[in-house]
This record gives structure tokens, C-alpha cells and sequence, in this order.
């Protein structure tokens, strides 16, 4: 009897103790719970509750960034190095003749989309690396950083527009690479922008392997900033749709969209080790997207970053080479075996290149140290250029049946007044020209007959074909 009386004794006993311990247990956890959480004196079944009312967006953005890995982490640390670019591209709606040639050309504006990575930032600037064809024929540019505040929301201004969209301009071109850099006044952009943008971290691009997983960060389709990810297929492969300077670049299938070109190749560290420039298209191709590797556009980017940045010329002000002009394209250099660039036709008597080393036939490929092949580029870079400013001039030119390279000076001179008035004509028109309907058909009147139709003189044609490339 007296042991079943201790048994009874000892299992009270043992039962008041463990339910102690587990009342106790119990109260430190919900603490514990509690402080992690917040300091938050809801009752347990708030505890589930508290991701969105409890913790500062702040310290959820930080605990959040703590577990990221992988992607999620790259995108969270580059994004701020990657922009959005919109360039306002000038283009011209021509008639046609019976000679296939332009007849009256309209011009008019229309916005691109394409994506750039800031490589560098000074007190005065922010450099911006992007392709070549993102930023051509432009009449203006802008950028979008991206910047968000401890919300989620996009950084706005006190008249409600973006303070994420500042205006930029190019301080060089390198078309053999189809790369241009361009620059982002400091002032111009809001401190709160100014201080979340980071200048991208460069990789080994030489050191990636086939099979290596990447990331590719862009503004695709001009929506934004979106990030894909894949894997390096393939090195050292050459498109011949983009020209000569289109070797040994990075294959990938990470989705390469348009809006793409100019952004930025990540490994796995998210280092910057190409920059996207272009994607195989077509009913039978899915997944091929190509970049440069940053070890190959390093050398021009440091050169390009060097120059500076273009900025209005009035018109009286302007350079001027005093020569007539054409480009050589890949399709005509390769029929014509002969180098792609801008073929010199005719120099002006009075001209500035008339007193330097420039001959008829030579074919322009680089002024002021920037590669160029189009007579656009070239009249662009002339037209930021100011009268009296010296440059260098590199043009192949034919010596005993073969091309030889030749670079010397030139110094620019003042276009004439009969083309500066001319030139200002032009402008007047097209600020009152409106751009032209989806089917092509202007809405202006001028030369115009029923229907949209131009009418020409063949012979006024046949000469106006050549008279557009004169006076560069």
C-alpha cells in the first residue's frame, strides 16, 4: 500500500514538473517569436500576420536581400548598373523614281528602345557603355536609371514626371565594335537616384566557359528592366549580318529581346563580361542571343569614355569638310571587293580638304579617332565638331591594286552661307512637315500630286541623288 501511495505521489510530482517546464518552454518561444518579428504584443495568431504590418519595408528589404542567392541576388545588385536608353531616331520617307533613287525625302522622328551599363562616374559625368545602333541617327537621347524608393515605388519629381529619365548625349562611337558611350550630366539627376546607381563590376570574359550559367539584364521591348537567365553555348562566333567587327562574340540563350542591345552579361558573380548587341531570328531559331565580351570592347570604351561630350553647335559655327560623299556597304564591299566605309567622290575646290592629304577615291574609316561607315555617322560627327577644330582622318586608300591604310590632319572650315541658309530652310520645314500616316503617305502638301504621289524630273532626280551626299 505504502508503495502504491509513493508511485501515486512521485507521478503528481512529476506531472506538476514537466508541465512547468513546458509552460516555460511555451512563454520563451512566443518571445522569441515576438522579438524576431517585431516588438508586437498581438497574441499568437497575429504571429503569421506580420510580414507587411509589423516590419519596416526597410528591415524586410534587408532580411530579404540576406537569403537571396543565386539570380535573385545578381538582379538585386546589378540592376542599379543597368539603364534604360531612349534615343528619338531620325528617319527619312523617300519617293522612288524610275531610277530607284530618293525623290523630296521627309523627315521625321520616332523613339527606340535599347539598354546601357554605367562603367564610370566622375564629379561631373556618369559613362554609360551601349551599342552603336541604339544611339544612331539621333536627335536626342534620354536614360532611365533604375531607382526605386523603400517602397516598391518608382522615384517621382514634384511635377509627377520621373526623376529617373535625365537627358543624355554621346561622347563617342566605335561602329567597327558597334559601340558608343554616352554621358549623364551628375547635376542634371536627383540625389536620391544619384546615390543607388553603381558602376557595373568588370569580369574575365576569357575565362568563361561553355555550359557556364549567366544572367542578362536589359530594358527588352522597351518595358523596363527585366532580367533572363541561361547559359554560355557557344564562344568566339561571328555574325556577318552585323560586318566585320562582328567576331568572337559570346553565344547565349538567355533571352536577348529587342530593347536588349547595349545591356549587360553577367556571371555568376555578377560581373559584367559581355554586352548584348543582337539575336538570330526566324520560324526556325530560338535561343541564340550574342554579346561582345567586355575584353574586347574595354579598349574602346576607355578610349570613347576620353572624348567629349557632344554638345548643339549653331549652325554658323559648325565644322565643314567640303567633300561629296557615299557609303560603301558591307553588301557593295564585298561585290566590289573593295573596304567597307564612306567613298569620297568629289573635293570641293574650296574646301578645307582641298589643302590636305584627302583624295578622290580614298574611303573613310575613322574621324577624330572614332570608326565610322555610314555617311550619317560621319556628317554627325562633323556637324558636333566646331570650325577651325583639327582632326584625324583614317582612310584606305587604293596604291598598286591593294588598300592601304593612310591617317593624317585636316582642319575644319566654316560651311558655306549659301548652305548654312539652306540648311536652316530645311529645319523651318520640317518643323512645320507633320510625320507621316501608317501607310506612308505624308500629310503635307508642297510638291505632292493626288494621291501622295511625287511629282520629278528624271534629270533633276538622276542629280539630286548625288547632291544629298554633298557639302560633308
Amino acid at each position: 500500500m505504502k508503495k502504491i501511495f509513493k508511485l501515486i505521489i512521485s507521478a503528481i510530482g512529476f506531472g506538476v514538473i514537466a508541465g512547468a517546464v513546458m509552460l516555460a518552454v511555451n512563454v520563451f518561444g512566443n518571445k522569441v517569436v515576438l522579438k524576431n518579428v517585431g516588438s508586437s504584443a498581438a497574441a499568437e495568431s497575429q504571429v503569421g500576420q506580420v510580414s507587411n504590418e509589423t516590419i519596416p519595408q526597410a528591415i524586410r528589404r534587408e532580411v530579404v536581400s540576406e537569403d537571396l542567392s543565386g539570380v535573385a541576388k545578381i538582379a538585386e545588385q546589378v540592376m542599379p548598373s543597368v539603364v534604360s536608353i531612349t534615343n528619338m531616331q531620325k528617319f527619312t520617307q523617300n519617293g522612288f523614281s524610275m531610277f530607284g533613287f530618293n525623290v523630296q525625302p521627309q523627315e521625321y522622328e520616332a523613339p527606340a528602345s535599347g539598354s546601357g551599363i554605367v562603367v564610370k562616374k566622375t564629379d561631373d559625368e556618369i559613362i554609360i557603355v551601349t551599342n552603336n545602333h541604339v544611339v544612331s541617327d539621333s536627335s536626342s537621347l534620354t536614360v532611365t536609371f533604375y531607382g526605386i524608393d523603400e517602397d516598391g515605388i518608382e522615384e517621382k519629381k514634384e511635377d509627377g514626371k520621373s526623376a529617373n529619365t535625365i537627358a543624355a548625349a554621346i561622347k563617342g562611337i566605335d561602329n567597327s565594335k558597334d559601340l558608343a558611350v554616352i554621358s549623364v550630366k551628375v547635376a542634371d539627376v536627383d540625389k536620391k537616384i544619384l546615390d543607388k546607381i553603381k558602376v557595373a563590376r568588370i569580369g574575365d570574359s576569357d575565362s568563361i566557359v561553355i555550359g557556364e550559367q549567366v544572367v542578362a539584364i536589359g530594358n527588352a521591348l522597351g518595358y523596363g528592366q527585366s532580367v533572363t537567365t541561361g547559359i554560355i553555348s557557344a564562344k568566339n562566333r561571328t555574325l556577318d549580318d552585323l560586318g566585320a567587327g562582328a567576331q568572337g562574340l559570346l553565344q547565349t540563350d538567355a533571352a536577348i529581346n529587342p530593347g536588349n542591345s547595349g545591356g549587360a552579361l553577367l556571371n555568376m558573380d555578377g560581373e559584367l563580361i559581355g554586352i548584348n548587341v543582337a539575336k538570330a531570328s526566324g520560324n526556325a531559331v530560338e535561343g541564340m542571343g550574342y554579346a561582345i565580351p567586355i575584353k574586347d570592347a574595354t579598349e574602346a570604351i576607355n578610349v570613347l569614355s576620353l572624348k567629349k561630350t557632344r554638345e548643339e553647335i549653331p549652325i554658323e559655327k559648325q565644322g565643314y569638310l567640303g567633300i561629296s560623299i557615299r557609303n560603301i556597304d558591307a553588301q557593295t564591299a564585298q561585290s566590289m571587293d573593295m573596304p567597307q566605309g564612306i567613298y569620297v567622290f568629289e573635293i570641293s575646290e574650296n574646301g578645307p580638304a582641298k589643302d590636305s592629304d584627302l583624295r578622290k577615291k580614298d574611303i573613310i574609316v575613322s574621324f577624330d579617332d572614332q570608326n565610322v561607315k555610314t555617311a550619317s555617322e560621319l556628317s554627325d560627327l562633323v556637324r558636333y565638331t566646331e570650325a577651325g577644330t583639327e582632326v584625324s582622318i583614317k582612310v584606305k586608300r587604293l596604291e598598286n591594286g591593294q588598300y592601304v591604310d593612310k591617317e593624317f590632319k585636316i582642319k575644319l572650315g566654316n560651311r558655306p552661307k549659301e548652305e548654312i541658309d539652306a540648311a536652316k530652310e530645311s529645319e523651318k520645314a520640317k518643323e512645320t512637315t507633320p510625320a507621316p500616316k501608317e501607310n506612308g503617305q505624308g500629310q503635307g502638301q508642297g510638291n505632292q500630286g493626288q494621291g501622295g504621289y511625287y511629282y520629278y524630273d528624271p534629270f533633276e532626280d538622276f542629280d539630286r541623288f548625288f547632291e544629298q551626299f554633298r557639302g560633308w
